[in-house]
């Protein structure tokens, strides 16, 4: 059974600006770059007949081409420790408008809404334990400045889980427009 989400990739340039960001960190699990993406939806374990279903809502979703850029970075908690490091999106109403479109085709799909609030980033690391440094890592950072970049596709993507990571494989693309 697939762990299924659904992504914006990210173009090389904008990677690579990210990817320049990983140091500093000692015990920060950073991302690779074939991990970075922004999620749309995650899905979860989906039984492999209800993945052409999937397949089909998501190929009906309406969106024309739009900009995205990536802005400031940021960290997730759980309680009190630095669990994660993201890049922040600049805000973006047709990132929103897609995401909303890409949620209700998972809906009709059969798949239940996600509980959390949708927050654009992109994940760079995950952090264990007491990682020392991240205030200064944040502070550094904090004036990161990805250029535009033009969103024309999103991707539903299979994650599998190992010891050294998550490793994604792109199930199907969807072109906007």
């Amino acid at each position: 059974m697939p762990r299924l989400f659904t992504a914006l990739t990210l173009p090389e340039p904008v990677s690579d600006l990210l990817l320049d960001t990983m140091e500093g960190l000692a015990d920060a699990r950073w991302q690779d770059a074939e991990q970075l993406h922004l999620t749309l939806t995650f899905l979860g374990d989906v039984p492999q007949p209800a993945v052409d279903d999937l397949v089909l809502a998501l190929s009906r979703v309406p969106v024309t081409p739009f900009t995205l850029t990536l802005s400031g970075v940021g960290h997730f908690e759980h309680k009190g420790r630095a669990k994660a490091l993201w890049a922040g999106v600049a805000p973006s109403e047709p990132l929103h408008a897609l995401q909303a479109r890409v949620a209700q085709a998972c809906a009709m799909a059969g798949f239940p809404p996600e509980a959390r609030r949708f927050l654009p980033h992109v994940t760079l690391a995950r952090l264990g334990g007491q990682v020392p440094g991240v205030p200064q890592w944040l502070a550094a950072h904090a004036l990161l400045a990805a250029p535009p970049c033009t969103v024309d596709s999103f991707t539903l993507f299979a994650s599998t889980l190992s010891p050294v990571g998550s490793h994604y494989t792109p199930v199907e693309q969807f072109p906007v427009g």
